[in-house]
C-alpha cells in the first residue's frame, strides 16, 4: 500500500477513537503506531505523548504529527494529522445534525455513559503499559510519583490564580520532568563516561 495512504488511513482508524478526548485515543495510537506498523517505540511514543501535551492543541493530534514528520517529512504530518481529524469532523458533523433530537432518550444516555467508562479503562491500560516501558529504576518512578502528587493536588484543590495553579499545570509538570529527567540522568551519564 502507499505509504502515505497508509498513513492517512492508520491515523483515521485512530481518530474515529474520538470520545473522551485525546487520552482517549493514546492507547490506540501504541498499539497502532508501535506494536502494528513500528513507526516508533514505546520510548518514543512517550516523548512524543510528553511534547504533545506541552504544545497548543489536543493532544493526540499534535503526537500523530509528530509521528508523521518522523516518518515522511511534511506530508507525513500533514496527512497524519487530517486522517486523525477527518473522523471527528465526520462524526461531530453528524452528531450536531441528529442528536438534539436524541440525547434525551435513556437509552442513549446510557450509552454514553458506558463509552465514558470504557475511556477510562483505556487510558488506564495505556498508563500501565507505558509505565512499564518507561518507569525502569527509582529516579524514574520518583519523577513520576512526585508529578502524580502535583497533578493531583492541583485536580483536588482549587488554589486560584497563584504560584501552586502554575506550579500544578501539566506544561510546567512536563517542563519539571524533564529538567530533572535532565539532572539525575545526564549527570550519571557524565559520570559513566568519565
Amino acid at each position: 500500500m502507499n505509504i502515505y495512504l497508509d498513513l492517512f488511513l492508520t491515523f483515521a482508524k485512530v481518530g474515529v477513537c474520538t470520545f473522551g478526548g485525546g487520552y482517549a485515543m493514546l492507547p490506540i495510537l501504541q498499539r497502532e503506531v508501535v506494536e502494528k506498523k513500528g513507526w516508533a517505540t514505546d520510548e518514543e511514543l512517550t516523548d512524543y505523548f510528553a511534547v504533545g501535551q506541552c504544545t497548543p492543541g489536543i493532544i493526540a493530534v499534535n503526537t500523530a504529527t509528530f509521528i508523521g514528520y518522523k516518518h515522511k517529512g511534511i506530508p507525513g504530518g500533514v496527512l497524519t494529522t487530517l486522517g486523525v481529524v477527518f473522523p471527528s469532523l465526520v462524526i461531530i458533523t453528524a452528531i450536531a445534525a441528529f442528536l438534539s433530537n436524541f440525547a434525551d432518550i435513556p437509552v442513549v444516555q446510557h450509552a454514553l455513559a458506558g463509552i465514558n467508562a470504557a475511556v477510562v479503562a483505556l487510558i488506564a491500560a495505556s498508563v500501565l503499559k507505558l509505565g512499564k516501558s518507561t518507569l525502569k529504576n527509582g529516579a524514574a518512578i520518583a519523577i513520576f510519583l512526585c508529578v502524580l502528587a502535583l497533578s493531583a493536588a492541583g485536580s483536588l484543590a482549587n488554589f486560584g490564580a497563584g504560584a501552586l495553579d502554575l506550579l500544578t499545570s501539566p506544561a510546567v509538570l512536563i517542563v519539571l520532568a524533564g529538567a530533572a529527567g535532565f539532572l539525575l540522568y545526564g549527570r550519571k551519564k557524565g559520570g559513566e563516561d568519565k
